[in-house]
């Protein structure tokens, strides 16, 4: 497919708003506009990812440490009504009479959430996962998409993905925005990978930061429960509840891996190294750090 026929399947799937890209199909400028004035309360808990960050299995984990139903199998609410999206309200969930404490989920970056956010106590869970799985995952992603009505092939996402033409904008930006702007929120970090090491241990630290204490016996339910596993074929949780033309099953699965290193699968050398030094040019200062395998020790 040649440059132009891409970008005018491109532009047909997103739109660029205040220097971030979104799905034209589901939300609006409008909508984006509004969330600024949206009232946030005290008990709030938002999960904020970049998308393909463990975004469904971190939704997962929320819903079963705040509702016992979802533990316990006596309630059969999807998560995406549990934890509905803010820019994208496929569900059509009111949020403002949503159950307190209200749970939320984004991918927005710092500087389009709600003003209010700055003034209460509401908490934020952000959680990060190194970005050359990201863009692998991103990339199965996009091949699902039924409404981009075009194939890219993967040196092609590589470029975009880099670029931050893509849903969600830059990787670098969202996680060098919400990262400097730490102090203006109550924020948790939590990495995919960290999660993936000790799932219990991410439980726990969860719990501890939403003021939630669960007995032992709770706790290992949420974290079997929450394995990806289980997730994968639990139907509340994995995303299967949405209709083809907004996800097209056929190409692939929602939930693919979840596993750490799976970029070496599909990274060549040259690719990586060449990510490597763009990595460090943009982030490379930031006190974070990433798994980019299990086997391996964060490095920055």
């Amino acid at each position: 497919m040649d440059r132009d026929a891409l970008d005018e399947a491109l532009n047909a799937l997103m739109f660029k708003h205040k220097g971030i890209y979104f799905d034209a199909n589901y939300t609006s400028p409008e909508v984006i506009n509004e969330i600024e004035h949206m009232e946030i309360k005290d008990h709030d808990v938002i999960l904020v990812t970049y998308p393909k960050s463990g975004t469904i299995w971190t939704q997962q984990i929320l819903n079963l440490i705040f509702n016992e139903g979802h533990r316990n199998g006596t309630e059969h609410i999807d998560t995406m009504t549990r934890l509905p999206w803010i820019e994208y309200n496929i569900n059509n969930v009111d949020l403002k009479s949503h159950p307190s404490p209200r749970l939320f989920t984004t991918h927005l970056p710092y500087y389009l959430m709600p003003r209010d956010l700055r003034f209460r106590m509401a908490k934020i869970i952000y959680v990060g996962r190194n970005p050359k799985d990201v863009l692998v995952s991103f990339y199965h992603f996009y091949k699902m998409n039924p409404n981009l009505k075009c194939t890219i092939n993967w040196e092609t996402f590589l470029d975009l993905y880099i670029s931050g033409k893509v849903l969600g904008g830059s990787w670098f930006d969202h996680v060098r925005g919400w990262n400097t702007h730490k102090e203006d929120f109550n924020i948790l970090f939590v990495t995919f990978e960290e999660m993936k090491k000790d799932l219990r241990s991410a439980v726990l630290k969860i719990c501890k930061f939403v003021d939630i204490t669960l007995d032992e016996e709770a706790i290992d339910t949420v974290v079997e429960r929450a394995t990806f596993k289980k997730m994968k074929h639990d139907p509340l949780a994995n995303y299967t509840f949405l209709p083809n033309d907004i996800l097209d099953r056929s190409k692939g699965a929602f939930l693919r891996k979840g596993t750490v290193g799976d970029w070496k699968n599909k990274m060549t050398v040259a690719q990586s190294e060449m990510f490597d030094k763009v990595y460090k040019e943009k982030i490379g200062d930031l006190p974070i750090k990433f798994l980019w395998d299990l086997n391996e020790e964060p490095s920055p």
